[in-house]
């Protein structure tokens, strides 16, 4: 059968790459009979490049025989976008463009056709169809495409047509991420607080101690973030039963009137037996930042979130903090068509990222900031080992507001584990100099006690509630008029950085 057979050939192109010289399948080797390379010597390449560059590690850069060794030492999953050959500025345009229509749907027949084609002449026998080897033909937002390619000659062949805008291995990462895949996840509840990191205010709820830094309890006399949807692209928000706060709770207290949506868009299993995983969040992440911008001010002893009547529009994009995979970066991006079509969508905040620029995940960003989105990433959290990386993706695009976390003194001292450098736009106040365990508090995933969160990831969080905060005192704002706002009310403004931007935004001084 069909199926079984593409299942047996990606079984022996991940058995085949993993043999010695003498034991490798001839048909998995370039046009030249070379074998793919270690990873080793690819994660090499990529390091050296961190280092020098300090900037996201770009695939452009690669040579095809490392696109194709990265591809097959994966999951063999490839990012190919397209376009009409001679198309011009589709970055520019692509918000309006229609991937199903005339020319794009003709440029995309003929590079599915040729995948197919070419993947059959190479493996005699396989009789794979498009839908074998492309994922989700049938739902084309974006001019972009998921496909599994097993032969350097076929993306040779593709990088040399006009039709490809790119093409690059989705799911390869670094090993040494690779090790820590479960980053931002087993989160819970502080078994302590002293009372020192929060406040207690009506009806019921504690202002964790950092708020104060970027006086955001001053802001809410002015605005509590009402009429403003947030779209939060993580790991998803817990189900409703287990944190009512981000269920039946959302409305309660000093929070009425709004809504919360739960999506997911990602997508686990193999390739052909892949279902959707749904909203609920089984790492925590997602549940912790969603705490940081809207948990309600109601009762109980929970922590507040710092718009806590804004509106909140949750995905399930990742499993984790780091996007390192193909289904996450497709998760991602979809997450992204889906904020940046939401009319009612103002803000999207994204406390996540890669050391990998992702083309398919930037069409996304490109997209939903076409669309007049705020979006608002992390600037990156890493051990020690990382942390000299810089600004990861997507937080050092000129699209997205990058965001970092500093102690709170001597002031503008980063986090112990947050990157900073000259993309970063703001900086939140989000640990104690004097234990960098004591970080900001939000939700946990069950239950009122709060649960302790810091890196840039909660800078981020908080960043986007503040944003929201601004733009609820005048919803017919502008992104440019918001983010002003936010530059003028910065600690640094009119001065700029070369690691921590603007400064910290005084939320208070942002609203009026």
């Amino acid at each position: 059968m069909r199926l079984s057979s593409l299942f047996i050939l990606a079984g022996l192109v991940l058995l085949a790459v993993s043999c010695s010289k003498d034991k490798l399948n001839p048909a998995l080797s370039d046009t030249a009979g070379q074998e793919p390379m270690s990873k080793a010597e690819m994660d090499q390449l990529v390091e050296r490049f961190l280092e020098e560059q300090n900037t996201p590690y770009r695939w452009e850069t690669a040579t095809t025989r490392m696109l194709w060794s990265a591809s097959v030492r994966s999951d063999s999953v490839m990012a190919l976008g397209y376009q009409p050959a001679g198309a011009q500025d589709v970055l520019g345009r692509i918000h309006e463009i229609d991937p199903n229509s005339g020319a794009w749907a003709a440029a995309r027949e003929k590079l599915v056709r040729f995948v197919v084609e070419e993947t059959n002449k190479e493996y005699p026998g396989l009789n794979a169809r498009a839908e074998d080897l492309f994922l989700n033909l049938d739902r084309q937002y974006l001019p972009t495409l998921d496909v599994r390619i097993f032969s350097q000659r076929i993306i040779e062949a593709l990088l040399k047509m006009p039709e490809v805008r790119y093409l690059e291995p989705m799911g390869y990462t670094l090993g040494e991420i690779e090790q820590r895949s479960d980053s931002g996840c087993d989160v819970q509840a502080a078994s302590s607080i002293p009372s020192a990191d929060y406040t207690t205010t009506a009806p019921s709820v504690k202002v964790p101690w950092n708020f104060y830094y970027s006086n955001i309890p001053t802001a809410w006399n002015t605005s509590t973030g009402a009429g403003i949807k947030v779209a939060l692209i993580d790991t998803g928000t817990p189900p409703p039963a287990n944190q009512p706060k981000l269920g039946s709770q959302f409305n309660s207290g000093y929070s009425s009137g709004r809504s919360l949506e739960r999506l997911g868009t990602h997508i686990s299993g193999w390739w052909w037996w892949a279902s959707n995983d749904g909203p609920n969040d089984q790492c925590g992440h997602g549940t912790q930042m969603a705490g940081l911008i809207a948990a309600p001010r109601g009762s109980g002893g929970a922590s507040v979130g710092a718009a806590y009547n804004c509106n909140l529009k949750a995905f399930r994009a990742t499993t984790d903090v780091v996007v390192n995979g193909s289904s996450e970066k497709a998760g991602v991006r979809d997450a992204l068509y889906l904020s940046g079509s939401d009319g009612a969508v103002k803000i999207v905040s994204m406390s996540i990222g890669d050391v990998f620029y992702s083309s398919t995940v930037a069409d996304g960003i490109i997209y939903a900031y076409n669309s007049g989105k705020l979006l608002i990433a992390a600037a990156g959290t890493s051990l020690t080992w990382t942390s000299w990386w810089g600004v990861i993706f997507p937080a050092n695009m000129s699209q997205t507001v990058a965001v970092t976390g500093i102690q709170d003194a001597p002031y503008y001292t980063r986090c112990n584990t947050c990157h900073s450098g000259p993309e970063v736009d703001f900086v939140i106040v989000m640990q104690r100099a004097s234990n960098t365990d004591r970080t900001s508090l939000t939700l946990a995933p069950t239950g009122n006690q709060p649960a302790y969160v810091g890196g840039s990831s909660a800078a981020t969080a908080t960043t986007a509630g503040i944003a929201a905060l601004v733009w609820a005192t005048n919803p017919s704002q502008s992104r440019t008029q918001v983010l002003n706002r936010l530059k003028q009310a910065a600690q640094i403004y009119p001065s700029r950085s070369s690691e921590f931007g603007w400064g910290l935004i005084d939320a208070a001084a942002a609203v009026n």
